[in-house]
C-alpha cells in the first residue's frame, strides 16, 4: 500500500486518538539506527492462503484452523500460541509491548519479525531492538516510510499481519484467534479494535474479498474512505 493512499487514514487515526505525529517519527528514527534493508521476497504470499493469527482469548480453541493454511502470520502473544501448539510461524508481527523476548528469539532463530515502531513504544524500540538479529527483522512505521523502515498500512499488529499478506500478494486471508469485542481488554485496546474491524472492512473492499471475521458486524461498521 502507497503511503500516498495510507496518508489520509492515518490522518484519520491520529485525530481520533489524539497521537502527536512527530512522536510516531521519533520511533520510526529510532529504530531506524538498528534497521537494515530487508529482502521483501521472503515474504513472498503469491497465490498463498495466510493466517492471520489474532490473540484473543478464542485462539487456543481455534488454533488448529492455521494447520492447512500455506502461511502464518501472528501477531504479538499469538505467534507463542502458534509455537507452542506446534506450528510453524512464517511472520510474527509486534510492536513488542508483550513478548518481546519472543521476537528476539525468532529473529536470532530466523523468523521473520515485523518489528512497529510508534509514539507509545519509543522506550521498547530502544530496549529491544538490538538484542535482534537484524537480518530477520522487518521494521516498519505507521508514519511516513524512510529507507529500511517500511509502511505497509494498518493499525494494530493484528490488521498490520492482514496488510502485510495482503502486499506481498496473499490469494486468501485467513482470520484465526480474532474477538472484536474481547471483554478482557480495557478502554484504549477497545477502541483500537474497533479501527483494526474498520481497516479490515477497508481492506476487504479493496481486495474484492469477504472475510469471515466480519460476517455480522460488516453493516454496523463504520467504514473508512480516504478517497
Amino acid at each position: 500500500m502507497r503511503f500516498e493512499a495510507w496518508e489520509p487514514i492515518y490522518e484519520s487515526i491520529l485525530a481520533a486518538f489524539g497521537y502527536p505525529r512527530d512522536g510516531d517519527e521519533r520511533a520510526r528514527d529510532a529504530i531506524a539506527q538498528y534497521a537494515t534493508p530487508f529482502d521483501l521476497d521472503r515474504l513472498d504470499c503469491a497465490g498463498s492462503t495466510v493466517a492471520i493469527v489474532g490473540a484473543a482469548p478464542s485462539l487456543e480453541a481455534e488454533i488448529d484452523r492455521v494447520a492447512d493454511a500455506d502461511l502464518i502470520f501472528a501477531a504479538s502473544t499469538a505467534g507463542d500460541v502458534v509455537r507452542e501448539a506446534g506450528y510453524d510461524l512464517d511472520l510474527l508481527v509486534t510492536d513488542l509491548d508483550k513478548n518481546p523476548e519472543t521476537a528476539v528469539t525468532l529473529s536470532q532463530e530466523g523468523t521473520p519479525v515485523a518489528a512497529h515502531a510508534h509514539g507509545d513504544n519509543l522506550a521498547l524500540v530502544e530496549e529491544w531492538t538490538p538484542r535482534c538479529d537484524q537480518a530477520h527483522v522487518l521494521a516498519t512505521t505507521q508514519a511516513e516510510p524512510i529507507p529500511t523502515v517500511y509502511n505497509f498500512g494498518g493499525f494494530t499488529d493484528g490488521d498490520r499481519a492482514a496488510f502485510l499478506a495482503d502486499e506481498f500478494g496473499a490469494a486468501a486471508l485467513r482470520f484465526v484467534g480474532w474477538d472484536f469485542d474481547d471483554p478482557t481488554v480495557d478502554d484504549a485496546k477497545a477502541a483500537k479494535l474497533r479501527w483494526a474491524e474498520r481497516l479490515l472492512q477497508y481492506l476487504e473492499r479493496r481486495r474484492d474479498e469477504r472475510f469471515g471475521v466480519l460476517d455480522g458486524r460488516r453493516e454496523a461498521i463504520d467504514p473508512v474512505d480516504p478517497e
